[in-house]
């Protein structure tokens, strides 16, 4: 890649990166996109003019003999330019003596020069039933659902290294790879995403987690407890993310709106089971605004819903004596999701104190038919159940470096419909809730330990006592988390 490019490439990622961390609010958005084009206007210009001075001056070396002294280039007349190239003459010298070529570095040495950050995250972790048995009731899962407290004792939690960088001018990518408790690798996101779509568009393109509800997008070392809200494991499987391609717009206005529009495979629950289709087994929409009140306080709210297509979906269903029954589900689910957040800091400055009010209510829909397992022959029948949730968490920063947290949360089976089967499975009233408190201290920005307290009540007929205590580090390079 010629130098130019990789110096403009360089500029406009310096320049991208402290303005992204400066927009804390959704208005300041449309600013700093103003003002990141004004400077990388005057930077393409400045480029331009040095260009053509280098230009000019490998011509007139190329020219000269061993020992004259090089020919002054001619003034431009193209404006800034001109200026730019015009110099005064250069005094003759003598021939400098020779030196010895100084190794060139290897082709392509910088290429390759992404940002680099580990995430390291571990957790202590004590529950008074054990976490093997662990079901919300009313809520068929896949076996291998993220839920529940995870393994007693001391443990890695989900530790993340991540890869970013601009590819050029127009695109930039990222990668983050999980290490997981049980030693298995994933890739949690691998994607490329336009920068100079222009008109407020961007397009992502690759494995990212879906830009619906408000913590769906946000990565586990982001949120304010160690765990994920009930809603979001029972109708989400923890966090939603897919193979697809995505769309957003910003429109260019004081008020933030922003529109999303998302096409992917449907590889994940509430999807999946086979996916070997040619079209989009997920659809997505989601839209939020938000905005400043005064200078201490800010707001985001949305809408968004999913569509996913599952077609034979291993389950883990219950018979009426609540025994785990082995089921495969092949149908549609839609979900919808409503969030809203409310952020409080003096004059904008939450270095001292702040305050952040989230919440979301999830709805989701299931329509099609379930076969389950039935000493060892498959019983098929209809299954149609609409199932809702939500759950609602403040978070106190009482001074510097400490914060205080509380959520509460419940969910709603529905009165399922199975069809022929009805007198097989279990289609229980119980309502599944909980209540969660923490307590985290950050030394600094680039680590956290957290203790929180959970009474868990997701499983009818038993509570669970969950002590969690959890570290956070970040290292290397590590951009400006999300509003």
């Amino acid at each position: 890649m010629p130098m130019h490019k990789l110096l403009r490439a360089s500029i406009a990622l310096a320049l991208a990166a402290p303005l992204g961390a400066m927009a804390d609010t959704p208005s300041e958005i449309r600013a700093l996109r103003q003002e990141l084009e004004a400077m990388r206007s005057a930077y393409e210009a400045r480029l331009q003019a040095m260009e053509q001075r280098l230009k000019a001056a490998e011509a007139a070396g190329a020219g000269a003999t061993p020992g004259a002294p090089a020919r002054e280039a001619a003034p431009s007349t193209s404006g800034a330019e001109g200026a730019a190239a015009a110099q005064p003459p250069v005094a003759p010298s003598p021939a400098p003596v020779a030196a010895a070529p100084a190794a060139a570095p290897p082709a392509g040495a910088n290429a390759f020069n992404p940002a680099l950050s580990l995430i390291l995250s571990g957790t202590y972790t004590r529950t008074s039933q054990d976490p093997a048995h662990y079901a919300i009731t009313g809520f068929p899962l896949p076996a291998d659902a993220e839920i529940g407290p995870g393994t007693r004792g001391f443990g890695l939690a989900e530790s993340e290294l991540r890869f970013s960088a601009s590819i050029d001018p127009w695109l930039r990518g990222a990668a983050s790879v999980a290490l997981h408790p049980d030693d298995s690798l994933s890739v949690e996101e691998a994607w490329f995403q336009t920068t100079r779509l222009g008109r407020g568009f961007s397009l992502k393109a690759g494995r990212f987690y879906s830009g619906i509800g408000y913590l769906n997008p946000k990565h586990a070392h982001t949120w304010d407890f160690v765990d994920s809200p009930l809603a979001y494991q029972a109708m989400l499987g923890r966090q939603y993310g897919d193979d697809g391609v995505q769309l957003n717009w910003v429109a260019p206005t004081d008020l933030f709106i922003e529109l999303g529009a998302e096409l992917g495979r449907g590889r994940s629950f509430p999807g999946g089971g086979d996916a070997s289709r040619n079209g989009a087994g997920m659809r997505a929409l989601a839209a939020h605004v938000g905005g400043d009140v005064g200078d201490s306080h800010s707001w985001r709210a949305g809408l968004s819903v999913l569509d996913a297509k599952a077609r034979d979906q291993d389950l883990v269903a219950t018979d009426p004596a609540g025994n785990p029954v082995a089921s495969a589900f092949s149908g549609d689910t839609r979900v919808w999701i409503a969030d809203a957040v409310w952020k409080w800091a003096p004059h904008g400055d939450a270095t001292r104190t702040s305050f952040k009010l989230q919440g979301e209510y999830l709805r989701s829909a299931r329509d099609g038919n379930l076969v389950y397992d039935v000493g060892g022959a498959g019983s098929a029948g209809a299954y149609r159940v609409v199932q809702s949730g939500w759950y609602l968490q403040g978070v106190y920063k009482f001074m510097p470096r400490w914060r205080v947290g509380l959520r509460t949360e419940r969910l709603d089976p529905g009165a399922p419909d199975y069809g022929v089967n009805a007198a097989a499975l279990a289609a229980p009233d119980y309502r599944p809730r909980k209540h969660s408190l923490m307590l985290d201290y950050s030394p600094s920005e680039f680590s956290r330990v957290r203790l929180q307290f959970a009474q868990d009540r997701a499983r009818e007929g038993f509570v669970d006592h969950q002590l969690f205590l959890q570290y956070q580090m970040s290292l290397g390079a590590h951009g400006a988390h999300g509003y």
